[in-house]
Formats: C-alpha cells, structure tokens, sequence
C-alpha cells in the first residue's frame, strides 16, 4: 500500500466526500447515437467508478450544441433516461460523478444536428477545419449565425436547464464547459466576439455570458455543486493567442472566487512542447481563488503528486489513463504499469475499445472487468 501518496488520500468539502484526488477528465467518447448515450455507457463509467470524481463527457444543453457525431446531450427525456442508468451504475459502486455541460457554437456542423438545426455563435466568424458526419464523411465547418441578444439569454438558460436535469437524474454535480474553443470561450476571445450588445466589447462584456451561466447554474442547483472548466491560453478550435487574455482570466477567476463555486478545472494543452498553463499562473490563481482547484493535460502519477504535494491543486485529472485502465487509481495504489489504449476507437465504435479494456491483477495476464 502507499498510504503516503496525497493522490490517494480522501478530499472533504461541507457537501461532497472524494475518496480520492485522482479525478477522471471529461472525454468525449462519441457513442451516442441521437444525443442518447449508448446501451454500454453505464458499464464504461461504473468501470471506472475508483475515481475520486468523474466527470461525464461533455453534453449538449441543446439541440443546436452537440456539434460532434454521435456526441451526447442532456436537453430531452430519452437523454436524461440514459444518464440516470450511468449515475445509478456509479453510484452503486460509492462513485461520485458531475456532467459537464456543453454547447459547441460555431464547432459543428448542422448534419449532426438534430433536423439540421444550424450552427450559432457570438458573431458570424466561421471556423477553419472540418467535421466528421453520418457516411463517414468529414465536411468543412460552415459558418454560424450569430446569437441575438434575446437568443443568447436563452442560451444561458439552457444551461441552467440542462444542470436541473443532471440533478433531477442525480449526478452530484456539474461543469460548466468553458474551455477549447467552444461557446462560452467563443464569447470571451475579441476574434469570434465581434457584438456591440452586453455580450461584446469590453472584458467584462465578453466574459458576461460566462459568468451568467455559471450563476444561473449555481443559483439552480447550489454553487457547492458547480464547476467550470477553463483553458486559458490553448489556442484550440482556431481561437488564436490574444492580448487581453491573461487580464481576462483575471477578471473571470475574481467573478468566480466572489460566486464561491465548488472548483475551477484547468486544461492545459501542449504548446510548442510546453504547457499552455505554466505553474506561475497555477501559483497566481490560486492566491486569488480559496475553492478548490483541478488540473489537467497529460498528467502522470508522479507529476500530479508533485502538484499536490506542493499545494498548487486539490484534485488531479486524468483522461486517456482512464480509457485504457478502468482501474487507474488501484494501478496507482499498487505501483502497477498502465496500459496503452486503442487511438483508433478512443472517438468512435462500439465497446470494443471501450468497456473490454482489463483491469490489472497479480497473474500472468491480466483480469477481465
């Protein structure tokens, strides 16, 4: 045993008990059909139940936010059905699992939508790239229509929507996705943002839709049990590097640190071979924000034990470890080797490559889940 390592000890907030740090990442497994997460999806997350915290891939607040085939949602009734059998799979293994909360924007396509519903964003700025839809077919990304004020309102309350739903269904919590080019970070960056209305110009007009959200949600279902996840400096989904960005994360984690969230959870991407999230900026968010802190992006047991052994974070997560070994966190207990996973079933197929991964056990060969 190694009762030493901080990455195994339990975490106790006033409303929720982790029994570890180690915290499955969102990912996007593509395996909901129709939004509807597939007949398996509760074996996949129950599998994987030794998390001190899992949080469910991200999930459409609308038909319009899926964006990516067979991605799920939580907006409709079949949806909700589906989820509750995952909840009740994890928690019947003493799991705790939140959702995260998506809505894609200008990244999507319409085929992917339910009746072709079009592609909306803050401002009519399509976005370079292509997309996978039904056929197999990977077609260029249109461009959106642009959100009018009274549409972008509605929005915000299609994530408040949606985070009933996850408590109706009872996730013990949610995250509000707010990170890798999607809606929400589309409205913070000058390049996609480009209104004249509250939502646009100024810092704190970009990051209003943000911090609207996220208390619309906290005010809903308890700031105890609301997350975001942010990915400050990523450049992902062709949001370039701008100057106001750092003084933006300022002004958003404030916001955030006066709302008194459960947690804010940092995706650092590589980035010219360094982290797009340094430790200075870790060091420097965590002066100004005394709830709990979540890092992510090509994280190892060693590196996350370093991270929390010098106070920088509360939790740490990790996501391809988790595809290929359900159960990472007694790998981690046992001092055992992890597992490669498949690249090619990680964003799409059946359960191979997703719920027939073996757990680790002291054979020749490995156990079956």
């Amino acid at each position: 045993m190694n009762s030493e390592k901080k990455l195994l000890t339990s975490l106790i907030t006033p409303s929720l008990t982790f029994s570890n740090r180690v915290v499955m990442a969102p990912m996007s497994r593509r395996r909901s059909s129709n939004g509807v997460p597939g007949a398996t999806a509760h074996i996949y997350y129950g599998q994987r139940a030794g998390a001190g915290l899992i949080i469910a891939e991200n999930s459409a607040v609308a038909a319009n936010g899926i964006g990516y085939l067979d991605a799920p949602g939580i907006y409709n009734e079949e949806q909700k059905a589906a989820w509750k059998k995952v909840v009740e799979e994890v928690h019947a293994a003493n799991g705790k699992i939140f959702i995260q909360l998506v809505h894609t924007g200008r990244i999507g396509h319409p085929l992917n939508h339910e009746n072709s519903a079009q592609l909306v964003a803050p401002s009519v700025v399509r976005a370079a790239g292509e997309m996978r839809v039904p056929g197999d077919l990977h077609l260029s990304i249109p461009a959106p229509l642009e959100l009018s004020t009274a549409e972008t309102q509605e929005t915000v309350q299609a994530f408040v929507k949606a985070a009933l739903n996850a408590i109706e269904v009872g996730f013990d919590g949610v995250e509000v996705h707010g990170a890798h080019g999607f809606l929400i970070e589309q409205f913070l960056h000058p390049h996609t943002n480009q209104r004249t209305d509250q939502y646009g110009g100024s810092i704190a007009n970009r990051a209003r839709f943000l911090l609207e959200v996220t208390q619309g949600i906290a005010d809903a279902i308890g700031k105890e049990r609301t997350g975001i996840r942010l990915s400050p400096f990523a450049v992902l989904n062709d949001l370039p590097a701008y100057t106001e960005e750092l003084a933006t994360h300022q002004h958003i984690t404030a916001a955030l640190e006066e709302m008194g969230i459960l947690y804010i959870h940092l995706s650092s991407q590589p980035l010219n071979g360094q982290p797009s999230i340094t430790a200075d900026y870790i060091r420097d968010l965590r002066s100004h924000f005394s709830k709990l802190l979540i890092v992510a992006g090509t994280q190892t047991e060693a590196s996350a034990e370093a991270l929390l052994q010098a106070g920088l974070v509360d939790l740490v997560a990790f996501g391809r470890p988790f595809i290929a070994n359900p159960d990472l966190v007694e790998r981690f207990r046992q001092n055992q080797p992890l597992s490669p996973g498949d690249v090619d079933t990680f964003y799409q197929g059946g359960d191979k490559g997703y719920v027939d991964y073996p757990v680790w056990c002291e054979k020749a060969d490995p156990c079956k889940v």
